[in-house]
């Protein structure tokens, strides 16, 4: 059967770009090796945070499904990759999906056909590594017989103002005639589309696009270091530095660095750079100062129980919020883990609460969950030795947790009073 679009992936990034193109009228298939993600998007059930169970249910009534078997993909016009790219345990990039998927592709493939990837990589993959792939397993060339090239994905979890439709999209062909291919694609999907001269050229903006990011948060939080050992409320300094209205954007500190994009995508850039014989010193550093946050927040905790003449041994500690990003339940990489494990092994009193995980562990240790509705989780604050507002949810009533706190430990910049200690 002929469909328009084949989407290989259904996560984060390729379940909203099956959501957009089906919406858009396309008829589109969804392939994933997961069979529960699979089971529940057909369904009508949702995984993804930015996805309700009614989006699904509707994606499905205009055709939408899903399989984990390449027999049942169909013939599309377009295949798009959007596979996870983590890091291996050496902290070099893992490929192993992208490849999977390509050969994926390239049993598929027929002439004619736009191929794409979103998966976040360095400079080079898509020639270096998809490309290859995909002539091996078809026979056919890339540019004369089928079209290739890279688009990097711009999902922001959580973000209500920006999504696939309204964010410009970025693409970069192995030749003209891909990159004219991708560009009319992703016409029919977003209002802007913004050619790169390659495919690597597209690969590197993306990666530029979060290392700034990587670099600027971890410049915010080695100045929240020394900024509390001068007596300096740096939060104060940046709300009056962002009234600039030129030459400067806010960064603010935090407990850590979460997510795939943060931690992760960097190092695929200072990867390639190593590649070349030496390091990408900024990459390297930033890495090394976020790092370093979650063991600093836990010394923070330390020493405002001791001000407060208590031992962190045996003190009840209240977790708010262990998720990477405010209003998701994305876990991934969150640095609150880090957190939870170092403050337990010291002999901390641990409980945790966030809207949006209903059960956490720690270590494979069982994290005790504080009460719910709001009037147990407000005992459970004025209970708690320290709070640490790790995640600022906007189900939280900060203002009551700072009332019925006794001490308050803000990584976030987000509560006032004289129990109040921010990051």
């Amino acid at each position: 059967m002929s469909i328009d679009l084949l989407v290989i992936g259904l996560g984060y990034v390729g379940l909203p770009l099956a959501r957009e193109a089906t919406l858009s009228g396309l008829s589109v298939v969804g392939f994933d090796l997961n069979t529960e993600i699979v089971a529940g998007l057909n369904s009508g059930r949702s995984h993804v945070d930015d996805i309700s169970d009614a989006d699904i249910a509707e994606m499905v009534a205009r055709g939408f499904r899903a399989t984990t078997l390449e027999a049942e993909a169909g013939l599309p016009e377009v295949i798009v990759i959007c596979v996870p790219t983590p890091l291996s345990a050496d902290s070099t990039p893992d490929l192993a999906a992208v490849s999977a998927a390509a050969r994926t592709v390239g049993r598929l493939l027929r002439p004619g056909m736009l191929v794409l990837l979103e998966s976040t990589t360095y400079p080079g993959t898509t020639d270096e590594v998809v490309r290859p792939l995909l002539e091996e397993e078809s026979g056919l060339t890339a540019g004369p017989d089928f079209a290739l090239a890279f688009s990097p994905e711009r999902i922001d979890p959580g973000n209500p103002y920006f999504g696939i439709r309204n964010t410009p999209k970025v693409v970069g062909g192995q030749t003209e005639s891909c990159a004219d291919a991708a560009a009319q694609f992703y016409g029919k999907l977003c209002d802007q589309v913004v050619r790169a001269r390659s495919a690597r050229e597209a690969e590197m903006a993306k990666l530029l696009e979060n290392t700034y990011r990587h670099v600027n948060i971890a410049l915010v939080n080695e100045m929240a270091i020394f900024c509390h050992e001068l007596g300096i409320d740096l939060w104060d300094a940046i709300r009056c530095a962002a009234t600039k209205p030129f030459g400067f954007q806010p960064f603010y500190p935090g407990p850590g660095v979460g997510g795939h994009c943060i931690p992760i995508d960097p190092n695929y850039l200072g990867y390639k750079v190593r590649t070349l014989g030496y390091p990408f010193r900024f990459v390297e550093l930033a890495q090394e100062i976020n790092a370093r946050m979650p063991a600093y927040v836990v010394d923070r905790a330390v020493e405002l129980l001791n001000l407060a003449g208590k031992p962190l041994t045996g003190s009840r500690i209240l977790l708010l919020g262990v998720t990477y990003k405010k209003d998701v339940a994305d876990q991934r990489e969150s640095p609150v883990k880090v957190i939870a494990a170092k403050l337990r092994s010291r002999g901390a009193d641990l409980c945790y609460h966030d809207p949006h995980v209903a059960a956490w562990s720690v270590s494979g240790e069982p994290v005790r969950r504080a009460g719910d509705p709001a009037a147990d989780l407000d005992a459970e604050v004025a209970a708690a030795d320290l709070v640490i507002l790790l995640q600022d949810h906007a189900a939280y009533d900060l203002d009551q947790i700072s009332c019925r706190a006794r001490l308050v430990l803000d990584t976030r910049g987000r509560i006032a009073g004289a129990n109040v200690a921010r990051l």
